[in-house]
């Protein structure tokens, strides 16, 4: 069920570099640019370095919010970005993963390393296990994931993983196809998520 005349807070998990490919800056280009375009809040890592600053960087040239959230200590190795309608500083990754949950109404995970895929697969199990109900999708672009959701494949194949769950992470390889999904599947506010139970 979507949220007709209500906007949505996005939270975008992608990486502080930028890769190897101009396809994966051009995708957190579009995702920025169509949040914004559509009304809609960025919710994000708070850095400004690789795709985190282009997503950023384009969600404020499209009129969009922009809300940062990073520890103290990577303030300096993420180069904070100070230009965001608001940044919070905060002192563990459990903190900043617990607002960025919180202030989000979707999740969105770009092409990115070990901490992207880390937050990702969280995401996905929190709603797997309840923690909440809102919508985790995957932006497969350039085939970054290809192998990765392969993998996924043969976990269910191994019955590691219920098809159901499985069907739980929406992905798809253009952006405004992605975030129209995740507007599709995401609730009406209700209940708060019981995030002190992680």
């Amino acid at each position: 069920m979507s949220r007709p005349g209500k906007s949505l807070a996005i939270c975008v998990y992608c990486g502080s570099r930028s890769g190897d490919n101009r396809t994966f800056a051009g995708a957190a280009a579009a995702v920025g640019d169509a949040i914004g375009r559509r009304g809609w809040q960025l919710v994000y890592g708070g850095g400004r370095s690789g795709l985190m600053g282009v997503v950023a960087d384009a969600a404020l040239a499209a009129g969009a919010p922009v809300v940062g959230v990073i520890p103290q200590a990577l303030m300096g190795r993420e180069l904070g970005h100070t230009g965001l309608t608001e940044l919070r500083v905060v002192q563990t990754m459990h903190e900043r993963k617990r607002l960025m949950a919180e202030r989000s109404d979707a999740f969105l995970a770009l092409p990115g390393g070990i901490g992207t895929f880390e937050e990702l697969f969280e995401a996905w199990t929190w709603l797997q296990l309840g923690y909440h109900d809102k919508p985790v999708g995957l932006l497969n672009v350039g085939g970054y994931y290809d192998l990765l959701l392969g993998f996924l494949d043969q976990s269910v194949r191994h019955g590691f993983v219920p098809a159901a769950q499985r069907s739980l992470l929406q992905v798809r390889d253009d952006p405004n196809g992605l975030l129209e999904r995740l507007a599709e599947l995401a609730l009406p506010s209700g209940q708060p998520d019981d995030y002190r139970r992680i």
